[in-house]
């Protein structure tokens, strides 16, 4: 299902989101990086890796490295998450988990055995990191943006699977809609502080 000719614009920066259209891999990470910073510094983060392990962002190499090595590179300035060490261990723990359980297949996570929309939001809810406003999210953005419907994906994903709606990473195509998302974000935090 990887495509060269999609296009994603979630990182603001056209060599990080290429490599995230381009590698499953990226795209899961940068969901996995996406908590307590702004979302384009988290999909930024795959792109770093990506560089510091020699143009590579291969699942079976991460899962394996050393890990304080790993750990070094995740924090080295400019580090993938303001919690460089902490992400660190979680991007490991997600690629042993997918070479555990998908013999390091990441696509397979929402292809094998052709799923359905909510057994592909069981599997990510399965994996380290992932819970299930995270699993909903990334299930929307596997639809709305990498090409990715098996059946019921809309409603597996809840609110976020929602045509034309700004809520979070998966509709964001652009400078606009990321201030959309952001305006979003800020007026839902507003209303749970008040009420």
């Amino acid at each position: 299902m990887t495509s060269m000719s999609r296009t994603l614009c979630i990182a603001q920066n056209a060599e990080a989101d290429a490599l995230l259209a381009e590698n499953p891999l990226a795209l899961l990470i940068g969901m996995l990086l996406d908590q307590q910073i702004p979302m384009e510094v988290a999909f930024n983060g795959p792109k770093k890796l990506y560089t510091r392990l020699g143009d590579k962002l291969d699942v079976h190499l991460i899962a394996d490295y050393d890990p304080d090595e790993f750990a070094t590179l995740s924090t080295t300035p400019p580090a993938i998450h303001r919690y460089g060490g902490s992400m660190g261990k979680r991007v490991q723990a997600l690629c042993q988990y997918i070479v555990e359980h998908y013999d390091g297949d990441t696509e397979a996570i929402w292809t094998k055995d052709k799923p359905t929309g909510a057994e592909v939001l069981k599997r990510l809810k399965a994996l380290p990191g992932f819970g299930e406003q995270k699993a909903k999210i990334f299930l929307a953005l596997l639809g709305k943006q990498y090409g990715v419907t098996p059946y019921g994906w809309r409603k597996a994903a809840g609110d976020y699977g929602g045509a034309n709606t700004r809520m979070s990473v998966a509709d964001v195509t652009g400078a606009d809609s990321l201030a959309a998302v952001r305006a979003y974000k800020k007026a839902k935090k507003a209303a749970a502080k008040s009420g």
